[in-house]
């Protein structure tokens, strides 16, 4: 699904990435994790196609991922971010209504009627009582969940999600990652996520892999990757990993300092 060989990337003479190489199968649940500043959505950015890739490459599909115009990749991918709506005024459904964007002409027709996709949509994420909502009557959990209905209309094969748990209260992101999984798992979606929060990772993510300073410095299953050891090298603190009681993914405990 892709494949990165020798990635560097660097803004004004700084380096953020350095020759990072890695492969990501179709169906995975595949997490970034790292310390803040160490290039988890620069990354991001370059997977997406969003910035161009200027040193080493990267392979969508079989595909370099600046063949791609943008409708293309539009079809292929869809990237959720922390608070990614469009400005005030817009109702949920028209906001869903726009990820349907890459499949319609330069009048705004579709070919296909959608109308049934967006209410399967719509009733799935439990949107029905917000429907005529306009976005900015939302809370910031509806809002996420409405961006999530956005890129599920989208029909990608391919997830990337930038950090989008991050202004949601525990409640609100475990709902969030279980639609995200729920999804994955009924239409064989291919999931990218940066994640800061170390303990949803480890439940979610099939795969893990770890951005320090700019470079690969561990990739492997929840198991190999959360541990009290590398989250002690990589983040400067030594928590307790446990095992989570019910589905035995490792889980930190933090402890502070003497």
């Amino acid at each position: 699904m892709i494949k990165v060989e020798n990635l560097s990337q660097s803004f004004r003479e700084q380096q953020v990435l350095e020759d990072i190489s890695f492969e990501i199968k179709q169906g995975e649940f595949f997490g970034i994790i790292g310390p803040n500043g160490s290039g988890k959505s620069t990354l991001l950015r370059l997977l997406s196609g969003i910035d161009p890739v200027k040193n080493g490459r990267v392979d969508l599909g079989g595909r370099l991922v600046s063949s791609y115009s943008r409708k293309e990749l539009a079809k292929w991918l869809a990237v959720l971010q922390q608070d990614a709506l469009p400005p005030v005024g817009f109702t949920v459904r028209e906001v869903v209504e726009m990820g349907r964007y890459p499949f319609q002409n330069w009048l705004g027709e579709e070919p296909a009627d959608a109308e049934g996709l967006i209410d399967g949509i719509v009733r799935k994420l439990h949107l029905e009582p917000l429907i005529d909502r306009t976005i900015e009557r939302l809370s910031g959990g509806e809002r996420q969940r409405v961006s999530l209905a956005k890129v599920m209309a989208q029909q990608p094969r391919l997830l990337m999600l930038d950090e989008p748990t991050t202004f949601l209260d525990i409640g609100y992101q475990v709902q969030m990652m279980d639609y995200i999984k729920e999804w994955q798992r009924e239409s064989e979606l291919t999931v990218v996520a940066v994640l800061h929060d170390l303990n949803l990772a480890a439940q979610y993510c099939t795969r893990l892999m770890v951005v320090h300073n700019g470079k690969l410095a561990a990739i492997g299953t929840p198991d190999e990757i959360i541990t009290s050891g590398l989250i002690s090298e990589v983040y400067g603190t030594e928590p307790i990993v446990l095992q989570h009681p019910v589905n035995d993914a490792p889980q930190i405990l933090l402890q502070p300092g003497k």
